[in-house]
């Protein structure tokens, strides 16, 4: 016989039972929020983007950002789906995210400025996938302002950042 568990909390589950209720908890803030929506997103207009820019000759950083920013995003996907940022506490993964987010759309726009000032005349697959990275960065940026609801209301609390008491090393 199974306790009742308590819904909100890991109550007294161990091993594969704690896993899978941490798996199913961590996915609805990922899915409800709108963040794997919008990776998933990301990812189809990158690899779009990337199989275009391999049928023609680009310079490399074009292919070199476009493939670093899907395998970055991959990881984030992972790592959300499998509830491994639990197991992680020490990176602040919001905070990582969000940053993620900022550089993938500050990288994405450059590469597209980069694509229009390098060709004059372009290809049509190489004007979609440039189109494609550019969505992609926009879909970075929906990222940004859908975390933006997860930091509102909350604060940092007075013990993170401030250090222990010193010993008091003379004794009597």
């Amino acid at each position: 016989q199974k306790s009742p568990q308590p819904k909100d909390e890991v109550g007294t589950r161990k091993k594969c039972r704690r896993y899978r209720w941490e798996l199913k908890s961590s996915n609805k803030e990922f899915w409800v929020m709108g963040h794997g929506e919008v990776k998933y997103l990301s990812v189809g207009c990158l690899v779009v983007a990337l199989i275009l820019f391999t049928g023609l000759s680009v310079h490399p950083f074009l292919t070199l950002i476009v493939t670093m920013e899907l395998s970055i995003l991959i990881f984030f996907i992972i790592i959300y789906t499998f509830a491994i940022n639990r197991y992680l506490p020490f990176i602040l993964w919001p905070i990582t995210d969000l940053l993620n987010d900022i550089a993938a759309f500050i990288f994405l726009l450059w590469a597209v400025i980069f694509a229009v000032r390098s060709r004059p005349t372009m290809h049509m697959h190489y004007f979609i996938a440039v189109i494609c990275t550019g969505v992609a960065g926009l879909f970075a940026l929906i990222d940004v302002c859908l975390q933006r609801r997860h930091f509102t209301g909350k604060r940092v609390k007075k013990t993170t950042l401030v250090p222990p008491p010193p010993k008091d090393k003379t004794k009597e």
